[in-house]
């Protein structure tokens, strides 16, 4: 059978006619785009609802994920009381959301915006039906004001109730009273003039509040049931109804467990890159005729409830039947209607959406993987899910309900048997309004006395201020705060460096003019930063520029030990070139012996593996597993030693010096030998562009280090999240060496020349790489440098090792298992021990806390401390032109890395398990693929606890050193950059540096900002600010003596 399409071949007109190919291209959308662990490339976890507003964007999301958008209120509550929130900034939002309805005044009870401000400030419980009980039965609720009533407002509460049931004593007319509120007997016979004038103090604040209980519980009771009628904010709605969730209310056993356990270990062995021992049959045929040809079997079918399918499988493979036709009868089998046709395949995906995803990332994007997943295998994936879906409700139904198997009766039973459970709603809100009654000092003679329509526009109010609503107020008033702390820091900042070089210029011109000793240009990284500003910090005369870590060199790269090429670019560019990795031609017998031992080593390694699957295998690893234990111990008790043992003896077989290959033989780019590398006119272009993106076009020092950067640990399947974002998950060394490479050819620079950017002769280029996990800092291809510029690299490298350990001291500050006095030598053998601990599941934060990205002349950011939470970007405006192309250039890469880095850690911060990967603790990899919980789960994309730990999930802010015309140009052209900042996924501002303003874009233009503050404190080197604390700092200028 020839492998199929999402079209069938066999039935033109009637493929032609259904819309399949459209509704799974439609319900792939909204799988995870997470490509193979081992290629971890940060993205919007909401990449499908992008083309909505951030807001709508988060709450479709928890309608089709039943994920939550937001922290919970209570985490915005603490922040409250830490100060990371103001009341101030809780009235702003509500003042802004509310315009002209804040000052309505909701019956006689004061207005829209105080009530919404009360039910933000005070936590208004909320519970089950069964717990609300035992709160009013067995707790004080009912007898104790709530805490957060001051004790004016208490007492003025027990004396306006005194004086009304007073009154109504001396006026004779007390039952009346009773009469008219409808009190339970049990409370009137409290309530008789004799017992009233001998409580005490205590009686009259357990019976004011009781009064105020029954009077609101009463009042709401009569308001009509369809303004209080709940709503379920918890759970997801889904697109449509499956005959699962049937079956699982009716008989507890989930149809889903039995399929997903089939399709787990099939799709597993399907997609495995490497690490599977057996191969399917018929795998080149596709996953459809596999897995038939598979159960097809006679012993493959072990579980009863699968007693049927080998039949089927016979059938379908003898009718030749194709994935499409396979969808449709199941289809028609399970009773579907065809109105709910297309809703249906997308729950059906989404049951199973990591795998799905997966199965759609390895079709669609990763050409560059071992082993891709050919054309229309999503499709054959949704056939094979549907097959098994309807033998698993049959024997459900039968074996456990009692039923006949009909799936058309049990899709036709449907909402007859669904369970749903009844609560009271009218109960739940009396508690929370009468919770918000005492915060707000409503007397129990005021809520007698309004009428039911007041009543009802009370409930209306409570009922239109629901959790989700709370929650948003919360977050943009939490984002609110931190956008005006670092607009403000840094419109402060750029004053005080304009006004210090107005001075230099003034009293020391010829040290502005100064040629910089060295420049180090880095990944724009937010863990860059710290490191940058050490290095300036520890030798002022040095300059540190930050650009995309690719540098402009995209390509595909094979290492000289690599086995496959892995791109190295931005997920959003697709490289043509490649580039290997190769020793020097006078080691190549040596290159040849030390691949050999390695492709030796690894055979032996993998038969060892595979061997202990067997049962002399198992056995012998019984025996003699306990001598295991002493290389393993070593390595969680003594993880450097360790390491250097390891790296001693994988120097025998690692390979010898090497050279890349970089300059293209043939006319066009490809995989053959003299088709590798870049050409001439290529090499010139890429130098060209990066510069000028940078503004570094002047001012050039001896010894320019373009330093890529990565990230080593053990025992971390997300390690490649930790590496370069501008390089697809992987380390950016190699672009940094090739960039250097070209930029030191007499060739190119002649070139430059012609193009009107001329290098100085005696300027050098030097390609490194910077571990972020352990700090080590390496450089390539020294051999090259020449001896009149080795004490200018010497210079360099003392400061950078000087860094290194300022560096890791303020990464220790995070970690708790680092001391907060620990010394800069120490902090940087712990982090390197960190990065060899086999045990460790946190060796380093990686992006956490992100926030920010300043993209502008480094002018204006050096020397200000933003606490490793800020991408940062190099450009001049004064070097690019009218139509500011090069900022184009440069956001068009920058804004969707920096936004798909930081939604992602928004995302699995504020619901770990729905969209993150939960604790690293249960995970296991599986087919080089991803991670699973446990032995066999659904494939878990996204980030795990341990890496999002200390993260505050806040959209990042872009500060764009431009106009606020220019920005909106490019707003205009880029459809990508539109889509984020007019759907406020991502927050954005410009600066105007030289007069220290900015613009803020909010309601669909830039607006004048307007400082709340112009205190920005000073230190004089970076620890004096954060030492002794793990918290958030703030902000502070380092001072540059």
């Amino acid at each position: 059978m020839a492998h199929s399409t999402l079209l069938d071949e066999g039935s033109p007109v009637e493929s032609a006619a259904h819309p399949l190919h459209s509704w799974i291209h439609d319900a792939a959308h909204l799988l995870p785009s997470q490509g193979p662990i081992t290629v971890f490339v940060h993205h919007n976890t909401l990449h499908a609802f992008e083309d909505q507003g951030f807001y709508e964007g988060v709450a479709a999301g928890k309608r089709v994920f039943g994920c939550e958008p937001f922290l919970s209120e209570d985490s915005y509550r603490q922040k409250l009381t830490e100060g990371r929130i103001r009341i101030a900034d809780l009235e702003s939002v509500l003042l802004e959301t509310l315009q002209d309805e804040a000052d309505s005044l909701i019956a006689t009870l004061g207005t829209r915006f105080s009530l919404r401000l009360a039910m933000l400030q005070f936590p208004f419980h909320s519970q089950t039906d069964a717990e609300l009980n035992w709160l009013l039965a067995e707790t004080d609720v009912l007898t104790r004001f709530r805490s957060e009533v001051d004790s004016l407002s208490r007492d003025r509460l027990m004396q306006d109730t005194r004086r009304w049931l007073l009154r109504a004593c001396e006026e004779n007319c007390l039952d009346a009273l009773l009469d008219q509120l409808n009190l339970p007997a049990n409370v009137r016979q409290q309530l008789n003039c004799h017992q009233i004038s001998q409580w005490s103090e205590s009686q009259w604040e357990a019976n004011t509040l009781t009064l105020m209980w029954e009077i609101i519980r009463t009042r709401i009771s009569s308001v009509d049931q369809k303004v209080w009628c709940d709503t379920d904010e918890s759970g997801s709605d889904m697109l449509a109804r499956r005959h699962r969730e049937v079956l699982l209310q009716q008989s507890g056993v989930d149809t889903d467990e039995l399929v997903h356990d089939v399709l787990i270990r099939f799709c597993s062995t399907f997609l495995d890159q490497g690490f599977a021992s057996w191969k399917l049959p018929e795998k080149e045929q596709g996953m459809f005729v596999s897995f038939l040809t598979l159960y097809a079997t006679p012993w493959s079918s072990p579980t009863r409830w699968l007693a049927r399918l080998q039949q089927e499988c016979e059938q379908l493979l003898a009718r030749q039947v194709t994935p499409e036709q396979s969808i449709r009868e199941s289809l028609e089998q399970l009773a579907i209607p065809p109105h709910l046709q297309q809703d249906f395949l997308t729950a059906s995906l989404l049951a199973l959406r990591g795998w799905a995803g997966m199965i759609w990332q390895m079709e669609t994007s990763a050409e560059w993987a071992p082993h891709p997943a050919a054309s229309g295998s999503l499709t054959e994936f949704l056939a094979l899910r549907l097959l098994l879906d309807r033998h698993a409700l049959r024997w459900v139904d039968e074996q456990e309900c009692g039923g006949t198997g009909s799936l058309e009766q049990l899709w036709e039973q449907t909402p007859q048997r669904m369970h749903v459970e009844v609560t009271d709603p009218s109960h739940h809100l009396a508690f929370e309004i009468f919770q918000l009654a005492q915060v707000r000092g409503w007397e129990p003679s005021a809520l007698t006395a309004l009428n039911k329509e007041q009543w009802t526009v009370l409930v209306k109010e409570v009922r239109a201020f629901p959790r989700l609503q709370r929650q948003q107020v919360y977050h943009q008033a939490f984002e609110r705060r931190f956008r005006n702390q670092a607009l403000d820091a840094i419109a402060v900042h750029a004053t005080r460096r304009r006004e210090r070089n107005a001075e230099l210029q003034k009293h020391r011109p010829a040290k502005l003019a100064a040629r910089p000793v060295f420049q180090l240009i880095t990944c724009i990284d937010d863990r860059e930063e710290s490191f940058r500003r050490h290095i300036e910090e520890i030798d002022p005369e040095g300059e540190t520029l930050g650009v995309a870590g690719f540098f402009g060199v995209a390509m595909y790269y094979r290492g000289a030990a690599d086995a496959h090429y892995t791109p190295l670019c931005p997920v959003n560019i697709k490289p043509v070139h490649f580039v290997n990795e190769e020793p020097l031609y006078s080691l190549e017998l040596a290159s040849r012996r030390r691949a050999e031992a390695r492709r030796r080593l690894g055979r032996a390694r993998h038969q060892a593996h595979v061997g202990t699957r067997t049962f002399l295998g198992g056995l012998l690893t019984g025996l003699l597993g306990s001598l295991a234990a002493f290389p393993l111990v070593a390595r969680i008790l003594f993880p450097r030693t360790t390491a250097r043992i390891r790296s001693l003896f994988g120097e025998i077989v690692s390979p010898p010096a090497t050279q890349l290959r970089i300059e293209r033989i043939a006319e066009q780019p490809g995989r053959r030998h003299d088709e590798l590398g870049y050409s001439l006119d290529e090499m010139v272009t890429i130098v060209e562009g990066t510069l000028r993106a940078m503004g570094l076009t002047s001012k050039w020092s001896r010894v320019i280090a373009f330093c890529g950067h990565g990230s080593s640990s053990v025992n971390n399947p997300h390690e490649s999240a930790y590496n370069c974002g501008a390089c697809s998950g992987s380390r950016g060394g190699p672009n940094a060496r090739a960039f250097a490479q070209m930029a030191n050819d007499f060739r190119v620079r002649m070139r430059l020349i012609q193009n009107g950017l001329e290098i100085p002769e005696d300027t050098f280029f030097i390609g490194g790489y910077h571990n972020t996990c352990n700090d080590s800092v390496q450089f390539f291809d020294l051999e090259r440098l020449p001896p009149t510029h080795r004490p200018d690299f010497e210079r360099m490298v003392a400061v950078i090792n000087e860094a290194r350990l300022r560096n890791a001291h303020e990464r220790c500050r995070r970690f708790e298992s680092a001391d907060l006095s620990i010394s800069p030598a120490d902090a940087l053998r712990h982090v390197e021990t960190r990065s060899e601990d086999l045990s460790q599941v946190r060796p380093e934060y990686n992006h956490a806390t992100n926030s920010l990205c300043f993209v502008g002349r480094r002018e204006w950011s050096r020397g200000l401390f933003l606490d490793r939470r800020a991408f940062l970007t190099s450009y001049d405006p004064a070097q690019d032109d009218e139509e500011s192309s090069i900022l184009a250039r440069i956001l068009s890469a920058v804004i969707p890395v920096c936004a798909g880095i930081n939604l992602e850690y928004y995302f699995s911060t504020v619901d770990t398990e729905g969209y993150g990967c939960g604790s690293k603790l249960p995970h296991n990899i599986t087919s080089l693929l991803g991670v699973m919980t446990g032995a066999a789960s659904d494939l878990r994309p996204g980030l795990s606890a341990q890496m999002v730990e200390i993260h505050e999930p806040l959209r990042i802010l872009f500060v764009v050193e431009t106009t606020p015309a220019a920005m909106e140009r490019i707003m205009k052209d880029n459809p990508t950059i539109r889509r984020l900042v007019v759907g406020h996924w991502v927050q954005l501002a410009v600066l105007d540096a030289e007069h220290s303003r900015l613009h803020y874009y909010q309601q669909g233009g830039f607006q004048s900002y307007i400082p709340e503050s112009s205190h920005l404190p000073e230190v004089s080197v970076s620890a004096d600010w954060y030492r002794n604390r793990r918290d958030h700092p703030g902000f502070t200028s380092v001072r540059d003596d």
